[in-house]
């Protein structure tokens, strides 16, 4: 029987908050279609996630260090965890990278291609999912500051036939808490999707999925991780900007910070090379004898919410601009990036934050990617993998049939990631997954 997983976890975020609205991961359920009724408004608490934000947000460049290699007892640390850590995820391969103020280091781990055994090498390019997001704010803080759009415009203003439009507002689609429901809860969408994943999909079927299952809440008044969020968002970027989103991408982010290996695929199927193959249980036709390759699987369907591919490099630096705003933003945007977390963690504005690590996962069909930046210690964390397949004690996603389920449910990526932290010397501990 064929082993579709939940459509909720496509682009699936780590569930982050703690705080008043609670930043749960979608509900790995069947697709609801049917609006809850909305909850009651939650009363704001001051952001405490990041100590000093304006002290982040000063901090210089440090292009003279992070050429250095990392001293080799933390070295050999860090790789004696990853390498007891990468048996206990269902990644046949993952590219690590760990950035310091006293240097850097990356390695590779395990196979790039299940089928072949080709060895995963660091360079090597993957789909990074839902850390497209942070681009996608980060862009829309640039326009803000330009005064193309201002974060409490209104979603109306922009876009028709949003319900409730005329009261959310561009910083609610940012931190989730818009009440427009996913695309992906959508089963006019999955149903698609898992059947022809080499199918096209414009932005507006996309937005059109997404209204079909809106509202979900009153604005404001809860949290929902939802991929129509960010997608409006790009379509606003292109509107108040006239230019297409992968120009904008290039110009205003990518080059800017010397990104050069990290593209825009628009509706190609392509990967740069290097690249990793990605295997998935998603779509019909998988089992867990048989993941799918999900490599060349038509990424269209992401949008601004999920289709950058990457390489370990490009991230670092990216990782550390996000966390610090260096390069990406003045200091009074970022400073109101890193107090936009409701109380001592949560979802802001494009990312989130757990005791003062920030950043982003992403996950969709054969690949799974954190990226951190630890604000407390100026230390940036990647990790790429090349299966977006859970393990350990997973209530609803399913594992292998080997797996001794002893360990707490978690993507590959998220895992390896949480042990580096350990080694690192700050832990990062994140919500249960189901």
């Amino acid at each position: 029987m064929p082993a579709r997983r939940s459509t909720a976890s496509l682009l699936l975020v780590v569930a982050l908050a703690l705080g008043v609205a609670a930043c749960v991961a979608p509900s790995e359920s069947s697709p609801d279609t049917a609006a809850p009724s909305a909850p009651a408004t939650p009363t704001a608490i001051a952001s405490t996630c990041v100590e000093s934000p304006e002290t982040v947000a000063a901090l210089e460049p440090t292009a003279e260090s992070t050429s250095a290699e990392l001293d080799a007892g933390l070295v050999a640390s860090l790789d004696a965890t990853v390498l007891a850590t990468l048996p206990e995820t269902t990644a046949p391969g993952a590219v690590v990278g760990v950035r310091t103020p006293e240097g850097t280091w990356r390695a590779a781990y395990g196979s790039a291609d299940a089928a072949t055994g080709e060895p995963m090498a660091v360079g090597m390019h993957t789909r990074v999912g839902s850390v497209t997001k942070p681009f996608t704010v980060s862009l829309i803080m640039q326009l803000a500051e330009d005064g193309l759009l201002g974060l409490d415009d209104h979603l109306a203003e922009y876009v028709d036939g949003v319900p409730n439009g005329d009261r959310i507002t561009l910083r609610q689609l940012a931190d989730m808490t818009s009440g427009v429901g996913s695309y992906t809860f959508n089963p006019a969408f999955t149903d698609v999707f898992f059947a022809a994943p080499q199918t096209v999909f414009a932005p507006d079927e996309l937005i059109a999925a997404g209204i079909e299952v809106s509202p979900r809440f009153d604005p404001g008044t809860s949290y929902e991780y939802s991929n129509t969020n960010t997608v409006l968002l790009g379509v606003i970027a292109e509107h108040v900007t006239g230019s297409d989103i992968g120009e904008l991408f290039a110009a205003r982010i990518f080059e800017p910070l010397g990104l050069d290996q990290t593209v825009w695929p628009g509706s190609s199927t392509d990967l740069p090379e290097p690249y990793a193959h990605g295997i998935t249980w998603q779509g019909d036709g998988a089992s867990a004898d048989a993941p799918l390759d999900a490599t060349h699987w038509n990424p269209s369907w992401g949008f601004t919410a999920g289709e950058i591919v990457s390489s370990v490099d490009d991230l670092l630096v990216f990782g550390r601009a996000l966390g610090t705003g260096q390069g990406l933003l003045a200091d009074e945007s970022q400073v109101e990036r890193l107090t936009s977390f409701p109380g001592s963690a949560g979802y802001g504005l494009g990312f989130g934050c757990v005791d003062g690590w920030v950043g982003h996962t992403g996950e969709l069909p054969g690949y799974n990617t954190a990226v951190f930046h630890d604000t407390t210690t100026d230390t940036t964390v990647v990790v790429q993998t090349n299966s977006d397949i859970a393990s350990g004690d997973c209530d609803e996603s399913p594992v292998r049939a080997s797996d001794p389920r002893t360990l707490p449910c978690s993507s590959p990526a998220t895992r390896i990631f949480a042990a580096l932290s350990t080694t690192l010397g700050h832990t990062f501990t994140p919500n249960p997954q189901h």
